[in-house]
């Protein structure tokens, strides 16, 4: 899901006429068609980006609105579902908000779903009952195993939720007030299935990281889901800070867990059985974003692991289904399969050397610049302009991010072998659990001192971080070639990957550390 277009476009690319034959020819043309293949392959999906942003400017002027609103006194019952497993050190946080939202207390019903196996089975028990005490009606669901993980959780709340409508949260959200009021009128257009807000940033501000994961999800929730919706295409539930209507959720065949994006997987179902969903640009609900490494990859790996799962148990069906439209199957189809050019940029990679060698042996050709610029548009330009185009239209102040841009699509290169590595395994079917990106409670900056490494979650370890360093040696090797060869105009761009690579896998190997020694030593503070 993330950071799929990069710049591929460097000096000499495909020349022209190939040099004389010799002995090495055949190499020669498998290596640059495979080459040319998979700069086509990923050009493909960056030209799909422009149309994003055309969906979105097509359609920004209609927003969604509500066919009637309802009236205060027959306003309907509802049911908030909180998601929640080993939340500690934000469960409280989020109670407190759910349980000050604005809406009539004998039509609201809340629900911790918590399969918690540390203290935040207590933690939310004790909160839950003080709620209680003050006439909130609100209780803890807790299971003993999370058979079927989120989706399991959510799926056995419904037994005894008594709302016609369930509102949904992850345990790092801090709902507005007015969130359900914004909301609920747009149910009563009876084929409204599910309405969805953007997610906004609590802690945006603490790192680079944070700053640059902001910057990757406003493009998602700004123009991607704005530009889909508005334009009759399929989009999707983001499995929290939304509301479902209780009989499209059975209606769609109930939760599944069979994949590790439950939401993704409920809302195409839903649209293929004729509901639709709505998206609210303009309600943000703020969240926390990841503010270690580890975390942010753990949560990507679920992600694309996850999506190419729905992708093998949905495209076959949406394709073959009467209710959907050709535009629709299209936008599914790329929507789906993002996260295949991870595969690609990986290809990309391991064949840069070689190709750039075989390149430099090369006659130019006057069809060259065409067939570079090209590219270039399509490959930088396209992810440049996307993220731009996202900032501008929620930040006034937007041209302050944009020497963020270059490094977001660096970092998206460094994160391709973490993802790369989910979509095999979602290919390959290898099963795994849904593991919970570790939340700390970091609303603000607080770069001085490493809290966040001295609580309880600690990322798995792996050899990937060392792959990814390697790979960032790789590229160092490459920007030295380019400079010797005078292929001038690489040089930016092969740095500023090898800038991803090492960013990715130092910070993984630096943060574990930091982590593990503010275990030991609580006081440690922070470079």
């Amino acid at each position: 899901m993330f950071g799929t277009d990069f710049a591929v476009f460097n000096d000499g690319l495909m020349r022209g006429a190939v040099a004389a034959p010799d002995e090495a020819a055949w190499l020669k043309i498998v290596v640059l068609g495979v080459y040319a293949l998979v700069l086509f392959f990923l050009w493909l999906y960056g030209i799909h980006r422009y149309h994003v942003i055309w969906m979105y400017r097509r359609n920004r002027a209609n927003p969604p609105v509500p066919l009637a609103p309802y009236a205060e006194e027959d306003l309907p019952l509802v049911t908030v579902q909180l998601a929640v497993f080993n939340e500690m050190y934000v469960v409280e946080r989020l109670i407190d908000s759910v349980c000050a939202l604005d809406y009539p207390s004998d039509r609201l019903q809340i629900q911790v779903v918590d399969d918690s196996t540390d203290e935040t089975r207590d933690i939310v028990a004790a909160h839950v009952a003080a709620w209680q005490a003050r006439g909130v009606d609100i209780e803890q669901i807790h299971r003993t195993n999370r058979s079927g993980f989120k989706a399991g959780a959510l799926e056995n709340g419904l037994k005894t939720a008594k709302g016609e409508f369930i509102v949904m949260f992850d345990a790092d959200f801090v709902p507005p007030s007015d969130f359900i009021r914004r909301q609920i009128h747009h149910f009563s257009d009876p084929k409204v299935g599910w309405v969805q807000a953007r997610w906004a940033h609590l802690n945006e501000n603490h790192s680079l990281l944070t700053r640059m994961q902001a910057i990757f999800l406003d493009g998602h929730f700004v123009l991607e889901h704005t530009g889909r919706q508005r334009s009759g295409r399929f989009f999707t539930f983001s499995g929290t800070a939304g509301t479902w209507r209780k009989s499209t959720i059975a209606d769609a065949g109930g939760w599944q867990h069979d994949t590790l994006v439950e939401d993704c997987d409920l809302s195409y179902r839903a649209q293929l059985r004729g509901w639709r969903g709505v998206y609210l640009v303009d309600q943000a609900v703020p969240a926390e974003l990841p503010v270690d490494m580890n975390g942010f990859k753990s949560q990507q790996h679920r992600w694309a692991k996850g999506f190419i799962q729905a992708m093998k148990k949905l495209l076959p069906t949406i394709w073959r289904s009467p209710n959907a439209t050709f535009s629709q199957k299209v936008e599914a189809t790329f929507h789906l399969t993002n996260n295949l050019t991870y595969l690609g940029m990986v290809a990309l990679c391991v064949l840069m050397m070689p190709a750039m060698y075989y390149r430099s042996q090369m006659v130019a050709g006057p069809w060259a610049i065409a067939f570079d610029l090209s590219l270039f548009l399509g490959a930088t330009v396209s992810v440049l302009s996307f993220y731009a185009t996202a900032e501008r239209e929620i930040d006034r102040a937007w041209w302050k991010k944009l020497h963020l841009m270059p490094l977001l699509m660096a970092m998206g290169m460094g994160m391709a072998l973490n993802q790369s590595k989910a979509v095999l395994e979602a290919f390959f079917n290898q099963e795994s659990p849904f593991v919970r990106t570790p939340k700390y409670s970091v609303d603000g900056e607080k770069r001085r001192k490493a809290e966040w490494a001295q609580k309880k979650y600690k990322a798995a370890k792996n050899l990937m971080p060392l792959l990814d360093l390697f790979f960032a040696f790789y590229f160092l090797m490459i920007v030295a070639y380019s400079i010797w060869q005078k292929l001038w105009f690489s040089v930016p761009f092969m740095g500023l990957f090898g800038w991803g690579f090492a960013y990715v896998g130092w910070m993984s190997v630096a943060q574990a550390r930091v982590a593990k020694a503010a275990a030991a030593a609580p006081e440690l503070e922070t470079a």
